[in-house]
């Protein structure tokens, strides 16, 4: 299925609704379709054939997200490419994926100017806004599109239609190949599992590139509408939800902090909510909880580049017990596995281990990836077994709730024991002086490894580096407690949000 299928499929409930808006102003459904098919038309103009690559360099903002619709309807394959990336990676992407073609905001001039001349098979470069001298406006590169002949691309299910870079801290980064058929897969799992009623109105705060711009196809199907922030601003962001009655929501945990923190949320109207979506890093289960008290209908979910988004689900409904009150045991979990997804926990010999037990999480299913973009060797590594291999350690209850304890990489050795950092990093959380934390091993004399948290305070509370590990030792034993505990103003962090713990185990070791 092709990505224009969400749009127009939308466009077919109502052409004149509202389908993308930013600052008061919208684009009709009806705005979008026509654009999608001027895109469409000057790419196959600039001579880009079904299969070529076609990325877009872009903040958050409507003209440039109607542009994925006009790639996938020329039959290309929509690159998006993270504004918040360094100028070094972002030229190491375009180059990996082969991009002939850039779609970039007049932001980006500098970035541009500095990586064009070392991208050869770059040819075509069109700017939102007026043409320079290294770019053709957009307005002058769509024009006269009405005259030109429409273009009408046969599509399949498993025609690869976007190119990802991988999300990962470390290392080179992957190109992941996504199907109409794996983006069909995570759409259905959305519609699903997770509650919609009459058409959705999302407001899309966290970068459209990533999970707030692959959550926009349940919503398009549905005719509703995306409002498009640009900026990150939580005050902003509360004021949106009031304003346009907004359903349907997604921000990563440290965002979702930062608004249970804002003096503004408990005077903002947020009845109009259906589903505030969490995912993409782990979710403290104390601030959970408040953000389910004070918030709404949270839901959780948890998936990845290569199998996106929707690899497990935890609805709103499964937050709480029957009686309403608050699962507390429940909230550490990343929910079922979804529908269409099989997922298993494997031992390193790739057999499953027993209810409870802990190893990789495994998954098969129509969601998984084509494989990595000329990769044959990490695609093989990824898929041994028969099943793909997220990298995460995790384990399955008697209820079949999932569980993630860790990433593999991320394990402590300490004394003949295995630790997992997450389960550290939740019972740091429970703090009430604790913002954000990370918990690394390293280097000991007597343990091997020394759990070792890094941790960032929230204003105004008291805080005893022994009373916080104290506190911590009550809650998970004496063996994962830290024995070390660093304050730092901020911990850093990837474009999309995930802590770097090898810059902070780098950092720590040079000490």
């Amino acid at each position: 299925m092709s990505l224009t299928f969400y749009l127009d499929k939308g466009a077919s409930l109502g052409a004149e609704a509202p389908c993308l808006t930013m600052n008061g102003v919208s684009l009709t459904y009806g705005d979008v379709v026509a654009l999608s098919h001027s895109v469409a038309k000057a790419l196959r103009r600039s001579g880009v054939a079904p299969g070529d690559k076609v990325g877009i360099l872009s903040g958050n903002h409507p003209t440039s997200f109607a542009c994925v619709f006009g790639i996938a309807r020329a039959g290309a394959v929509w690159c998006p490419i993270n504004p918040r990336n360094a100028a070094g990676e972002n030229a190491e992407l375009l180059d990996l994926f082969d991009c002939t073609t850039l779609i970039y905001q007049p932001a980006f001039d500098t970035l541009i100017s500095e990586i064009a001349p070392q991208l050869p098979k770059l040819t075509n470069l069109i700017r939102l806004g007026e043409g320079n001298d290294a770019a053709v406006g957009f307005d002058a590169w769509i024009s006269g599109a009405e005259t030109d002949p429409p273009v009408d691309t046969d599509d399949a299910a498993d025609d690869f239609v976007a190119l990802v870079g991988t999300g990962g801290t470390t290392g080179r980064p992957k190109g992941v190949m996504l199907t109409g058929r794996n983006l069909e897969t995570m759409t259905a799992i959305v519609l699903m599992r997770y509650p919609f009623d009459g058409r959705p109105r999302y407001l899309a705060l966290a970068p459209l590139t990533h999970a707030a711009g692959v959550l926009c196809f349940p919503i398009l199907a549905l005719g509703g509408e995306v409002v498009v922030m640009d900026h990150p601003d939580v005050g902003e962001f509360l004021e949106l939800i009031g304003r346009h009655s907004i359903t349907h929501t997604f921000l990563p945990p440290t965002l979702i902090y930062m608004t249970l923190d804002h003096e503004a949320l408990d005077s903002t109207d947020l009845s109009s909510l259906q589903c505030f979506w969490y995912g993409a890093a782990p979710i403290s289960t104390a601030r959970l909880a408040e953000a389910l008290e004070r918030i709404g209908p949270m839901a959780q979910l948890f998936g990845q580049s290569e199998a996106p988004m929707m690899i497990s689900t935890l609805s709103p409904s499964e937050h709480r017990k029957p009686d309403g009150s608050i699962d507390i045991a429940r909230l550490s979990s990343a929910g079922r596995p979804s529908p269409l997804v099989t997922v298993a926990i494997l031992d390193e010999n790739g057999a499953a281990v027993q209810t409870g037990a802990r190893g990789e999480v495994c998954v098969r299913g129509s969601l998984v990836m084509a494989g990595y973009y000329r990769n044959p060797e990490a695609t093989a590594e990824a898929s041994t077994h028969g099943w793909h291999h997220t990298g995460d350690i995790g384990y399955l209850d008697d209820d079949g709730f999932l569980y993630i304890v860790d990433r593999a990489k991320d394990m402590i050795i300490t004394g003949g024991f295995n630790v997992y950092s997450a389960e550290v990093e939740q019972a740091l959380m429970a703090h009430p002086a604790v913002q954000d934390c990370a918990v690394i091993g390293l280097p000991d004399e007597k343990w091997g490894e020394r759990v070792t948290a890094v941790v960032s305070l929230r204003p105004d509370i008291e805080f005893n580096a022994d009373e916080l590990i104290a506190f911590v030792k009550d809650r998970v034993g004496s063996v994962k407690a830290p024995k070390q505990i660093e304050v730092w103003t901020d911990l850093p962090r990837s474009t999309i949000g995930k802590i770097l713990k090898a810059d902070i185990r780098s950092t720590l070791t040079a000490k």
